[in-house]
């Protein structure tokens, strides 16, 4: 690997390469490929490397701190600078070429880097102004010139490298949009290729800027995701009517209960032109995208979404019978790894409370069937910690109601029929469609999602089923049957349960057992997601 500090030794380091690659003196169709950085390296910057890497015979990285698109107050000056160590992880990654130049090498004179000016107010510099719409949009807004600058730096080093191909991570999802925007009207022959964001297992985004951070600010900050997921499943859950509207407030009504969590903005753009989405159709690509600060960092994230049908993450499906603590197990396991928890259980339930609202003879399968077709289920997760999954019907608060003995005792009869799993299956699976869910029920494993990369068969004995059932009421202030009568109960509804002519309670052949009997949730948790780091991550 090479480091190179002016424009002048760069190109002519290129062209050399050229020039071998011409005469045959290396293997390949020659190609460039360029990774712009602002140093401070770290996972997701690897992840643009390694795309970069086996896509080009050549791969340069970038390294420089724009001034550019710091704004008046924010943080240029204690922007991280690790050149040394940024340097080693170039070599380990087996980047070709790093050019790292200095502010006048990039033409930016007179700049004043005081922490309270405004760096490109000093400069004399022909920038480029990308369109005005996608720019005053979401962070545009707060940081006025943001992207402008980062506009004009990035034509410079497209200018400079001349690649093939450069890469950008679509965490930064307006800049990459303006960046495809602007390669396409200025006619320059260079793919621009947006990269997965990549996430720590807790689900928070990669950045250089997380260094900011406390522990304590580092579990707030995984909220943010977890509200995208939320809206996310919104999206899906009401996909045959759904309303902007609805998917900004999933978010938002997330973040409400995080009154630590500053919130700058929520937005759903057309994922192209930025412009504020107004009705979705099923051709929609949208983004969902968020800025939030905590404490005095800003964080930005977010999401795509599309009915369209596209290759989806892992899906990790937990079944086994009542009482096993699937619910508990599959949210942790969803907060651990950063992906969207499902509660099926309380879709069933929410049912059941709809028909015996109703007073309707639970054997009567077309009146439960038509309830179960007009019941909105919508679930989200409640951010406290130890908080139950917030569950609404038809707009209705009935996370509690769902819990009560009537509806325990009866939700078996209505998750045996045919036509409301049929129903709510197609909800399950729409909003799987894309992946990176947790989903715990009877069936998921077999029938939800049978090609699920992780399968679990969660289970426990009658006996411990039956006293974490009696606890379980008792913290919610409810009258708890003796311990025999709920063992008495548990075992009829396993019978009920694996006998159902529909989608019947069995272990899926290739699902891992797990017996809860005498293990704490922290170490079932554990198990899952060790399973999950063997079965995905490292396969």
């Amino acid at each position: 690997m090479q480091l190179f500090t002016t424009i002048a030794s760069l190109r002519n380091y290129l062209n050399t390469h050229k020039l071998k690659q011409s005469l045959g003196q290396s293997s390949g169709q020659m190609s460039v490929g360029l990774v712009p950085t602002m140093g401070a390296l770290h996972i997701g910057h690897l992840s643009l490397i390694d795309r970069a890497r086996t896509e080009n015979v050549c791969v340069v990285v970038s390294i420089f701190v724009n001034p550019l698109q710091f704004g008046a107050g924010e943080d240029f000056e204690k922007y991280p600078r690790t050149l040394e160590g940024d340097l080693q992880i170039c070599e380990t990654a087996g980047v070709d070429a790093v050019f790292a130049p200095n502010m006048e090498e990039m033409g930016i004179i007179n700049a004043d880097s005081n922490a309270d000016s405004n760096a490109k107010s000093n400069t004399k510099l022909t920038e480029v102004i990308p369109p005005l719409e996608m720019m005053d949009a979401m962070c545009g807004r707060s940081r006025i010139g943001h992207f402008q600058g980062v506009a004009t730096i990035v034509t410079k080093l497209l200018n400079i490298v001349q690649p093939d191909r450069a890469y950008f991570g679509c965490k930064d999802g307006q800049q990459l949009a303006i960046i495809r925007q602007l390669v396409n009207d200025l006619n320059m022959p260079v793919e621009i290729v947006g990269c997965p964001t990549v996430r720590e297992p807790s689900g928070l985004a990669c950045s250089s800027r997380n260094q900011y951070l406390s522990a304590s600010d580092r579990v707030l900050a995984v909220h943010i995701y977890q509200s995208l997921l939320q809206a996310r499943q919104q999206f899906f859950l009401c996909y045959d009517l759904c309303l902007p509207s609805q998917i900004i407030g999933a978010a938002q009504n997330y973040l409400n209960k995080l009154p630590e969590i500053n919130l700058e903005y929520i937005e759903l753009v057309d994922a192209k032109t930025l412009q504020p989405c107004t009705q979705i159709t099923s051709e929609s690509e949208l983004m969902l995208a968020i800025a939030a600060r905590i404490g005095n960092t800003r964080l930005i994230d977010n999401i795509l979404l599309s009915h369209t049908i596209t290759p989806r993450k892992p899906i990790i499906a937990i079944d086994g019978p009542a009482g096993a603590g699937k619910s508990t197990v599959t949210k942790q396991v969803a907060n651990k790894l950063g992906l969207l928890f499902l509660d099926t259980g309380a879709m069933y339930r929410s049912v059941t409370l709809a028909v015996l609202r109703e007073g309707i003879d639970l054997r009567d399968r077309d009146k439960v069937q038509e309830i179960a077709a007009k019941s909105k289920i919508q679930l989200f997760a409640n951010p406290i910690a130890g908080k139950p999954m917030q569950v609404l019907l038809n707009g209705e608060d009935i996370t509690t109601e769902i819990r009560t003995p009537e509806v325990t005792a009866n939700v078996s009869s209505i998750a045996a029929q045919a036509g409301v799993r049929e129903i709510l299956v197609k909800q399950q699976q729409m909003i799987g469609q894309t992946g990176g869910v947790v989903m715990e029920g009877r069936d998921i494993g077999t029938h939800v999602f049978p090609d699920a990369e992780v399968k679990i068969f969660l289970t426990a004995s009658a006996g411990e089923r039956a006293k974490r059932r009696q606890a379980d009421l008792i913290a919610q202030g409810q009258v708890a049957p003796d311990l025999a009568t709920l063992e008495r109960e548990i075992q009829e509804r396993d019978r009920k349960d694996s006998t159902r002519d529909h989608s019947p309670l069995v272990k899926s052949e290739d699902a891992t057992l797990v017996n809860t009997d005498g293990l704490s949730i922290e170490e079932v948790v554990a198990a899952i997601v060790n399973l999950y780091e063997q079965k995905v991550q490292n396969p």
